[in-house]
């Protein structure tokens, strides 16, 4: 199949094959006679783990190192559980860094009056060192 049907049956965009390609997390797709890249089933289903590990949070380095563990029939299930493991608490870090953002923004916006006066406390708050890098 050409790029764009590799595509559609993926769910990714042909940018983004052609830039898995050009990074390496996917191999060169052959050429046709004519120039045109040529994907097979393992294509596909190597761009269907590709998407299902970008679509829970993985890093495009932890994706590589996930598909040469996956690739590698060998490997053990603790090198895949530790990596994963690792991610989460990556994504732990980064939910508790949005709550707090969450937090300190409800309570801005709990301070604003949201009326016709021009003071406000969310202006006020991201104005404090606005002038920190003059």
């Amino acid at each position: 199949m050409n790029i764009g049907q590799a595509a559609r049956r993926s769910g990714l965009s042909t940018k983004m094959i052609r830039y898995y390609e050009a990074i390496g997390l996917l191999k060169p797709a052959t050429r046709s006679d004519s120039g045109y890249r040529v994907y097979q089933a393992e294509d596909l289903h190597s761009l269907a783990f590709i998407k299902r590990s970008r679509d829970l949070g993985f890093s495009l380095d932890e994706v590589g190192k996930l598909l040469t563990l996956w690739q590698d029939r060998g490997r053990a299930s603790a090198d895949v559980k530790a990596l994963a493991t690792r991610h989460i608490d990556e994504l732990n870090r980064r939910i508790e860094e949005l709550v707090s953002l969450r937090d300190t923004l409800g309570d801005l916006v709990a301070h604003c009056q949201g009326d016709d006066r021009p003071d406000c406390p969310i202006l006020k708050d991201l104005a404090k060192n606005a002038g920190c890098c003059h």
